[in-house]
């Protein structure tokens, strides 16, 4: 296991971190607790849940299987999302992250958070009131370090502007989508974070499971991706670039003796300005399926031929700006 500093900070983190979306759900408890003890002893340190998973109960498990090691993680949930039935138990203003944040470190069984991340944009609240609620819990030895997570571009660089001018604690993270079927944040939010030394720790490695090469062209009737919409739902994932890009995958795969998933991961591990794909699994096999993407480096020219046939089609203002980039 490699290790990487998240974004302009100390911290050092793995270069895989395991989500546990699914711990208490489709995944048992002790399910659960094997795999975080397997990722640890396997020189893992990175967990990411949220307070919204399984309402709370994987960072009930997350806490369970972490309290006997937990100077050795770098513990990462988050805030953002209806966790009460009223109108201030949603979003990002200083009332919800206070009381989010006090129910998370109950749940986790500790009295700190090494990354607390705002789970998306909350446009009903000022980004200063959120940036020194999280300046104060920082100071306060709650939080260690702040991310965020679906933000835009522009609201990103927004809250550092900010940070930065009032002298608070900034974004060292951000967790966007990201994988070969979805790099929409190569049009801004990827040199962005490179120019600003920003963390990425890409969700959905996987694309939902469509990169693991189990899904054929006929609507699938079990699995995540069978979601009438959003990012899960079949008639978003299956284009026919999609599937032109799952070929590439699974013809590297038979190369490098691999599976499907292994490269996936490993091509994303080994893209620029990417520090840790959080990659997650419903059962152990799964888990032992996603760690055969550390210990081993793609060859370039597999690399490439995997970034060619995903990249975004060349599209302005980006074509315009590096047809008249100076060469300096």
């Amino acid at each position: 296991m490699e290790y990487r500093l998240l974004g302009r900070s100390g911290l050092a983190v793995s270069e895989v971190c395991l989500g546990t979306m699914t711990f208490g759900n489709t995944t048992s408890e002790s399910d659960s607790i094997e795999m975080i003890h397997r990722f640890l002893d396997a020189g893992g340190n990175f967990l990411d849940t949220a307070d919204v998973y399984v309402g709370g109960r994987s960072e009930e498990i997350v806490g369970k299987a972490v309290k006997d090691r937990r100077s050795e993680v770098v513990l990462a949930t988050k805030v953002r999302f209806q966790t009460e039935q009223h109108p201030n138990g949603v979003g990002i203003s200083r009332k919800h992250i206070m009381d989010g944040v006090d129910a998370s470190l109950k749940r986790l069984g500790t009295d700190y958070i090494d990354l607390y991340q705002m789970h998306v944009w909350d446009h009903a609240t000022p980004v200063e009131e959120t940036l020194r609620t999280l300046d104060d819990l920082v100071s306060s030895g709650k939080v260690r370090y702040i991310g965020c997570s679906n933000f835009l571009a522009w609201q990103l660089m927004k809250s550092l502007a900010y940070s930065d001018y009032s002298r608070f604690v900034r974004y060292i993270s951000i967790q966007p989508q990201y994988s070969l079927v979805s790099r929409e944040m190569d049009r801004e939010i990827m040199s962005l974070c490179m120019e600003e030394q920003v963390g990425v720790i890409p969700w959905a490695p996987l694309g939902g499971g469509f990169l693991t090469g189990r899904y054929t062209k006929e609507e699938p009737s079990s699995g995540r991706l069978t979601a009438k919409t959003g990012e899960s739902s079949w008639a978003y994932r299956a284009t026919e670039k999609n599937f032109a890009i799952l070929e590439e995958v699974q013809k590297a795969a038979r190369e490098l003796d691999k599976t499907p998933a292994q490269v996936a991961l490993r091509w994303l591990i080994q893209q620029q300005g990417i520090t840790s794909p959080i990659f997650g699994a419903s059962t152990l096999e799964q888990y032992e399926d996603d760690m055969g993407a550390v210990g081993w480096t793609m060859p370039q020219e597999i690399w490439d031929r995997l970034d060619e046939v995903s990249a975004l089609p060349s599209e302005y203002p980006t074509r315009f700006i590096q047809k008249f980039r100076r060469p300096l």
